[in-house]
């Protein structure tokens, strides 16, 4: 039987949600240090972080310590909490600038499901009536072009590429030319993930950027981030890599379905604040969905 969206959510988090019930009880209790102690360790492990987990603890002690709670009810207050610190960077990914096209770089490790994201965000930007242009920035894996034409074709979407090993800065110049001429509302570029070599992917981010000023001075509009969420606290270190590169302005997480390690989402959202646009749950074209921040606080918290 195949599983809807948010089952393969509630699915991805499972260990998550069950560490938690383990530490709370089953029956009504006053809330104690000691609960309050097992709460802050579940969530620690499940990668929510230090200063969130210390955070909801906080809270929950503010509002409910010493008094008789139930199981369901302190899941309730859990998922309340951990709302509270994903609401506000619950952002989605607009298209918004004039004059168009609205340029949004997406930049990420190799592996994180970067190009299928491309794709996926094309998907939801032509349900929405937009037109949509690709460009396939990472030359540095042929790989990659590749994988961005066949994503492109069954995204309905047209693509600008180059040779394996050409000029990234010279493929996004065409493409914002292309884009601008035929009256596109978003061009989303993918670029080179190799991390390995800083230096040189800074660079060739400056050029992409100095290239991009020339002709549209407000692009970049959007750098978009994507983060495999299997990777828990090690995503943490690639936002701040990435920051400093280039400029991260949003957040997306892919394979929340088959980790046990998505709370760092709740990590991340404490320790940078930066725009969270997008979850993902799978390889589909719809599997890529706008960030709901109260569902994904219950589905942690195990809330039906």
């Amino acid at each position: 039987m195949t599983q809807s969206w948010s089952e393969r959510l509630f699915g991805g988090f499972r260990k998550t949600s069950e560490r938690l019930s383990a530490n709370l009880t089953g029956v009504a209790a006053k809330l104690d240090d000691a609960t309050l102690d097992d709460i802050e360790d579940a969530l620690i492990i499940s990668d929510l972080g230090p200063a969130a987990a210390s955070r909801i603890r906080t809270r929950l002690a503010e509002k409910s310590f010493g008094l008789e709670i139930t199981q369901a009810e302190l899941k309730l207050a859990v998922a309340e909490e951990i709302a509270e610190i994903l609401r506000p960077v619950a952002k989605p990914l607009e298209i918004t600038a004039f004059p168009r096209p609205q340029v949004i770089l997406v930049i990420g490790v190799n592996g994180s499901g970067k190009t299928t994201t491309i794709a996926k965000l094309a998907h939801l930007f032509t349900e929405d009536d937009y037109g949509v242009l690709l460009a396939a920035g990472d030359t540095f894996r042929a790989a990659a072009i590749g994988q961005l034409a066949t994503w492109a074709e069954r995204a309905g979407v047209d693509i600008v590429r180059g040779p394996e090993g050409g000029d990234p800065a010279s493929i996004v110049f065409d493409a914002v030319k292309q884009a601008t001429d035929t009256g596109i509302d978003a061009l989303v570029v993918d670029t080179a993930g190799r991390l390995q070599n800083k230096k040189e992917l800074m660079e060739e981010l400056a050029k992409i950027r100095r290239v991009l000023g020339r002709l549209n001075e407000d692009a970049p509009h959007d750098v978009v981030l994507v983060l495999d969420a299997t990777n828990g606290q090690n995503a943490l270190s690639q936002i701040d890599v990435f920051k400093e590169v280039a400029g991260v302005t949003g957040l997306i997480m892919t394979k929340l379905d088959g980790t046990a390690r998505g709370g760092v989402l709740v990590a991340a959202a404490e320790q940078y604040g930066l725009p969270i646009h997008a979850i993902g749950v799978g390889e589909k074209m719809e599997d890529l969905r706008p960030f709901d921040p109260d569902l994904v606080a219950r589905v942690i918290a195990g809330v039906a």
